[in-house]
């Protein structure tokens, strides 16, 4: 619905704006100065996880996670609350600890916020970063022949539908937790060292977090490209062997522990994907799984790819290769 609404607004004319919502990218960049932009971004949400403290870094991650999918660093905040009028004080305040503690580590100051009574928790931070105007990474741009890499684990959304359901096992629940809190800042930090060494070739042409609209929602707005701005349309050839799950994902696809988001993302974009007959209906059902704080999907070039996937390595992220970018094609997105 709301790609709908957008594609019918006034496009931003003011030049500073970089980035503004026409190509759907994570986050918008305003021009400051000739070696300064402006990164901003907002995400909040209820709660996916029984325990207030998890629930507020895991909000953190996946606000700051935006910014850092630009390549830019986060440097202020701003809370976004949602709390019932009856609910317990403590509560709150173990929700807003646990924000803050994401936002300490991502050296990201906390200066003011909004709050509202609501019948439903939500939280989440409207946060604000810097970056060079010449080194923004945006989710459009992929080139034909250029690699992808993506940098966590999938299954967060049919696992925390197991949780909701009482049916998920807790070493599954603890891998899910762990990725969902991990920040992307080394992954960001260590392409950007990719891009440094690279010098003017610019081998990271396109990337993008994967969030709600899980690897294959996002995956289309990657290969969708920009007419406007003179960048062609592509497709993406992806490798369902190659890409690592969550333990306990598959199990819970199998079990039909399926969010509603996920059936979303599969009526929306189903027509743009086909599947060859190998892929069996867990991993489809898992490519469109929405995810919360997840990896950084990336296409770069191929002679990079292998610095890339070492120097991810290097940082901390496992990285996997889990496919391709090729010309254009009918469906856009192809999974074997």
């Amino acid at each position: 619905m709301l790609d709908s609404v957008l594609r019918r607004l006034p496009r931003p004319t003011d030049p500073n704006v970089l980035v503004g919502f026409d190509t759907n990218d994570d986050a918008g960049v305003y021009l400051l100065s000739p070696e300064m932009a402006m990164v901003q971004t907002v995400d909040f949400f209820t709660p996916i996880v029984d325990d207030p403290h998890t629930f507020g870094q895991i909000a953190a991650a996946n606000s700051l996670s935006d910014v850092y999918a630009m390549g830019g660093r986060p440097v202020s905040a701003l809370s976004i609350v949602g709390f019932p009028d009856k609910g317990e004080p403590e509560i709150l305040e173990q929700i807003i600890r646990g924000g803050l503690s994401k936002m300490m580590e991502a050296k990201c100051s906390v200066i003011g916020g909004h709050s509202i009574r609501n019948d439903d928790i939500q939280f989440g931070y409207a946060v604000t970063g810097i970056i060079h105007p010449q080194r923004v990474w945006r989710n459009v741009g992929a080139r034909a022949g250029d690699v992808l890499l993506l940098t966590k684990a999938l299954g967060t959304g049919v696992l925390s539908t197991a949780l909701k359901k009482d049916r998920a096992v807790a070493a599954d629940l603890d891998a899910a937790i762990a990725s969902m809190t991990q920040l992307n800042r080394a992954a960001s930090e260590a392409l950007q060292e990719v891009q440094e060494k690279a010098g003017t070739t610019e081998p990271i042409h396109a990337v993008t977090d994967i969030t709600g609209f899980g690897l294959l929602g996002h995956a289309r707005e990657m290969a969708l490209g920009s007419p406007e701005r003179g960048i062609e349309a592509v497709s993406l050839e992806v490798d369902h062997a190659a890409i690592s799950f969550l333990p306990g994902a598959l199990e819970a696809a199998r079990g039909g522990f399926l969010p509603g988001g996920l059936m979303n993302n599969r009526d929306f974009i189903g027509d743009c994907v086909g599947f060859a007959e190998n892929v069996s209906q867990e991993y489809r059902d898992l490519l469109f799984d929405p995810q919360t704080s997840g990896g950084l999907l990336i296409a770069i070039s191929p002679e990079s790819a292998d610095a890339a996937v070492a120097t991810l390595d290097r940082h901390g992220v496992a990285a996997q290769r889990i496919g391709k970018v090729i010309p254009k094609t009918n469906p856009l997105l192809s999974v074997r």
